[in-house]
């Protein structure tokens, strides 16, 4: 039984949302930080490429996207559920909603001019420059533009409106129910980045629902995890050996066959190609082997919606 390890950094939304579900599975996790901007040789040596923040390793198999991870800790530890019975569709669809438009409309928000300038305040002017060329860099090869700041501020009290009459509706204090499910923290990273700065924070705190729901949320916490060395990170990586494939026929409707070396990366954003074996196309995941002088044999797993195969 291999230990979860999130590769991550403190202030990324999407690890957050990744350490809340941690916490709400109530998981013991190894923490490796890794930088906020390319390059980074430690995490891409996992991956063969991929970028985005965070990344979940459990032994020689490396979970790309916040999307699979959840699925991965469901299939980890079934309860408490993020997959709540009879809501399947309804959770996933919400999250990938959140995670997608909700997400670069807080990402518009927090990125204007006043918040960043507090955010990055007492950041020597070289790193600041450097990481506006990174995020740069993250949106110029994917099929999504940046969400004008103009337009971000036109949409943003009909989400919080629908948001509030969902909590309103429901049978519980969260989207779906009593207990919280992949969508409230999906919902709910994009809401703790916006609150990082006395800027945005009452675009979420003006609401004294949702202020009240996203406190219940975030307290779900983090759950028990210790540091460990990126070093020791590919260590293991090398000395283990890939989960067995999922019980599933391999699907692939585009005609990439079982075996054949192809191309994954990400279509809106943080395109970089991974390449590798593909082993396997399922209804939700894509997994490619491949092998790294520093990490060994591993397995990348991706989503398969959001991403795309491409010959090589």
């Amino acid at each position: 039984m291999h230990e979860l390890i999130l590769h991550h950094y403190p202030t990324s939304p999407f690890a957050e949302k990744a350490r809340l579900l941690l916490g709400f599975k109530q998981l013991s996790w190894r923490s490796v930080l890794i930088p906020p901007v390319m390059p980074k040789p430690d995490l891409t040596a996992l991956t063969g490429g991929y970028r985005r923040t965070p990344v979940l390793q459990v032994g020689a198999d490396v979970y790309c996207d916040t999307a699979l991870i959840a699925r991965r800790l469901e299939a980890e530890k079934a309860t408490p559920e993020l997959f709540p019975e009879g809501q399947e569709f309804n959770v996933a669809v919400l999250a990938a909603w959140a995670d997608s438009v909700l997400f670069l409309t807080a990402v518009s928000l927090v990125f204007q001019p006043e918040s960043m300038a507090l955010r990055f305040a007492n950041v020597p002017k070289e790193l600041v420059e450097t990481f506006g060329k990174d995020r740069a860099q993250l949106f110029s090869n994917g099929s999504v533009s940046r969400v004008s700041l103009a337009q971000a501020k036109n949409d943003w009290p009909t989400y919080m409106a629908r948001l509030q009459q969902q909590l309103a509706r429901s049978e519980g204090e969260f989207l779906f129910g009593a207990a919280p499910s992949l969508a409230d923290f999906a919902v709910a990273h994009c809401l703790w980045f916006l609150r990082a700065t006395p800027v945005t924070a009452p675009l979420v705190d003006d609401y004294p629902d949702i202020r009240a729901w996203l406190g219940k949320v975030l307290g779900v916490g983090h759950g028990s995890f210790s540091e460990l060395p990126a070093e020791q990170a590919l260590q293991i990586a090398r000395e283990a050996t890939p989960a067995a494939l999922p019980d599933e026929p391999f699907a692939e409707p585009n005609g990439f066959a079982q075996g054949q070396r192809v191309v994954i990366r990400a279509v809106d954003y943080g395109s970089d190609p991974v390449e590798g074996e593909l082993l396997f196309a399922g209804s939700e995941e894509l997994i490619l082997r491949r092998e790294d002088a520093r990490a060994g044999v591993v397995h990348v797993h991706f989503p398969r919606l959001g991403y795309r195969i491409e010959a090589c």
